[in-house]
């Protein structure tokens, strides 16, 4: 009886991917390379501050607009209003998601120097959908539940101009985390409010 023949051209599919969790969307190409450019081009202007959490400082730098979260205060709190260069960006993002621009009132911007990553964590709570773009470098999205002793895991390689979905279970039962990214990245992040 033959074994296994082994694919000596390279022509076997590569193996299945870990299944992404309920709740969550890819889009490979949400903006155009001239679309990218010209959103980098207003990030590099923008008024970035160290991301800082109960006295720790991450490596990432951040700004947001329209709400922010203080975790000073546990709270979110109003911001200055999404610039003109993001609303066009909103409106994609919002498409993608399958709500209207004016659902996604918040946007954080976040720029990953080489070297830098964001911990496994959720979203706050007050937030809800939360829409992520990615610029200029890929990164490994990963995402984790508890299951038993264990962890499922899932993961992709969010490639540049790339758009992700979290919502249901992907956003309230799975923490996500990007490890060290090899160069710079910037990522655009929307997120629908809570209803109190």
């Amino acid at each position: 009886m033959a074994g296994p023949q082994l694919d000596l051209f390279g022509t076997d599919p590569p193996p299945p991917a870990a299944p992404m969790p309920e709740g969550f969307s890819y889009c490979a190409e949400l903006i155009s390379p001239s679309e990218e450019t010209a959103l980098l081009d207003e990030c590099a202007a923008l008024p970035f501050r160290a991301f800082e959490f109960h006295g720790f400082v991450g490596k990432r730098r951040v700004v947001s607009f329209g709400w922010e979260y203080d975790f000073a205060r546990e709270r979110v709190q109003r911001t200055g209003d999404l610039p003109p260069f993001l609303l066009g960006l909103q409106e994609k993002a919002a498409s993608f998601a399958g709500l209207a621009a004016r659902e996604l009132p918040h946007a954080l911007v976040t720029e990953y120097q080489p070297g830098a990553a964001i911990g496994w964590h959720k979203d706050k709570g007050v937030f809800g959908d939360v829409v992520g773009v990615s610029l200029l470098a890929p990164c490994t999205f990963r995402l984790r539940r508890r299951a038993g002793s264990t962890w499922e895991r899932a993961s992709l390689l969010a490639g540049p101009r790339s758009a992700y979905l979290l919502r249901g279970a992907a956003r309230r039962e799975w923490e996500h985390s990007i490890p060290p990214v090899a160069s710079l990245r910037y990522s655009i992040t929307f997120r629908t409010l809570e209803r109190s």
